[in-house]
């Protein structure tokens, strides 16, 4: 378990955690409830240019727009460019169809065993929870999945129950935090009687987009269940961490939780090494490791987000020379049907001498963070 005790907590950290302590349970879904779903209402809250919204409409009718307020208090006003705005705004380029690029990138249909199961790779299987997430991210390999008409988990937790490899249930979504902690509890207590199962890992950006989630309920829960629990976040950039998903992440921390984060390297968000550089350490503030940097996965809507693998392996490699290694995620990318994820080595550090010259534009992203 990764421990707090090389980052000091700052006043705003108190404040934040103790209002936490004492907030209601159900304060997060008062939270969630008002999230802005208009594009024109999240472009006029930052101060943009109304024909973004005008430009964002069609787009959304096909994904549409989730954006808790909390969320949208960390994008700079005016900033049509900032990177969390870009990450939830639609856009026009979403309606281009790229070859190459489809509603079910990563083949997930051909691995269900049950309505709610998935089964990609050996020793682990991923629960689909719930369809619902706290925010919707353009990005999404998920935003055409085709999930299960109703909660009912129960042939999936019998394929789990009769399948002794599985050693390891991941819950997703949508995102399982989406839902609320009793039923939550009540799925834990059936996996409970399936003595091979020994780790339980949750996949959520909810503490990142709405810290409030974890309350006390939440930490109560965690520190309950009988296996080691891995909450894999999802942060993208360092904007993203704030003195209230500090204090989450300190939360999940003394309930017990070991904390890592996986990102997608995303055009005009994070694809320089500056940007790398401070969410990692942003991450280590709130006491999370890097783990994965994926690669896009290509779904429709989202190849306006691509950064090129080349790019990407230059950018572990600098990254590299200038962190410890704990701190530089593995560059990934799934593959359809492969037995595990690609993982894809730094280049080698003569071709940092050798690469060509930073555009303008990147020259001047690195030199902003």
């Amino acid at each position: 378990m990764i421990t707090a005790s090389h980052t000091p907590r700052q006043p705003a950290e108190v404040t934040a955690a103790a209002a936490a302590a004492t907030a209601s349970s159900d304060a997060w879904q008062r939270e969630l409830a008002q999230a802005i779903t208009d594009p024109a209402e999240l472009c006029r809250l930052l101060q943009l240019d109304p024909r973004m919204a005008l430009a964002a409409l069609e787009a959304a009718g096909r994904f549409r727009v989730l954006v808790p307020r909390g969320f949208l208090r960390r994008m700079r006003r005016g900033d049509p460019r900032d990177p969390l705005l870009l990450q939830v705004l639609p856009g026009a380029r979403e309606l281009i169809e790229q070859p190459g690029y489809s509603a079910d990138p990563l083949g997930e249909q051909a691995t269900q065993r049950a309505p709610a199961l998935l089964h990609k790779y050996r020793g682990r299987a991923l629960l689909i929870a719930t369809g619902a997430c706290a925010v919707h991210c353009r990005y999404c390999f998920r935003r055409e999945f085709a999930y299960p008409d109703h909660a009912d988990v129960a042939a999936a937790l019998t394929v789990i129950a009769a399948d002794s490899s599985i050693e390891e249930v991941i819950l997703s979504g949508g995102d399982p935090l989406s839902l609320g902690t009793s039923r939550l509890r009540r799925l834990t207590d059936d996996l409970r009687n399936i003595a091979h199962l020994r780790r339980l890992r949750l996949h959520t950006r909810t503490p990142v987009v709405l810290p409030e989630r974890v309350d006390a309920d939440l930490g109560a829960w965690i520190a309950s269940l009988p296996w080691p629990c891995i909450v894999v976040l999802h942060c993208n950039h360092a904007n993203e961490i704030d003195a209230s998903v500090r204090a989450a992440t300190a939360r999940l921390r003394a309930a017990g939780a070991t904390l890592l984060n996986q990102s997608v390297l995303l055009a005009g968000v994070n694809d320089s090494v500056g940007a790398l550089h401070a969410l990692s350490e942003a991450l280590w503030s709130a006491g999370v490791l890097p783990y994965y940097l994926h690669l896009l996965d290509p779904v429709r809507g989202a190849a306006h987000f691509e950064v090129q693998e080349s790019r990407g392996r230059q950018l572990l490699a600098q990254l590299a020379a200038q962190l410890p290694g704990y701190l530089v995620p593995r560059l990934a990318r799934e593959t359809r049907g492969a037995p595990a994820k690609t993982l894809i080595a730094p280049a080698p550090w003569e071709s940092l001498r050798e690469s060509p010259r930073k555009s303008p534009r990147e020259s001047l992203d690195d030199a902003a963070y």
